[in-house]
């Protein structure tokens, strides 16, 4: 399953409950506080609950969710 930066992102900031049900629950959440003019992360969102809903548990403790504070592709050091 192809999880892209942005979603890897998403999944790690929501990610408290160190489950995947419980991450798919933060999300959806999350979701129901976004408003009408926020497609882009609505759309995200539904992608990554779309992804998770998908995958094994085992498949989802494989992921790497440690949030990245650097912007991707950020060169300052």
């Amino acid at each position: 399953m192809n999880i892209t930066y942005e979603e890897q992102q998403l999944m790690a900031l929501y990610n408290a409950s160190g489950t995947r049900t419980g991450l798919i629950a933060a999300l959806r959440e999350m979701r129901g506080y976004l408003s009408d003019g926020e497609t882009e992360l609505r759309t995200l969102t539904d992608s990554a609950i779309g992804k998770l809903e998908a995958m094994t548990d085992a498949d989802y403790a494989a992921l790497d969710l440690t949030p990245d504070f650097d912007a991707e592709g950020d060169n300052a050091e």
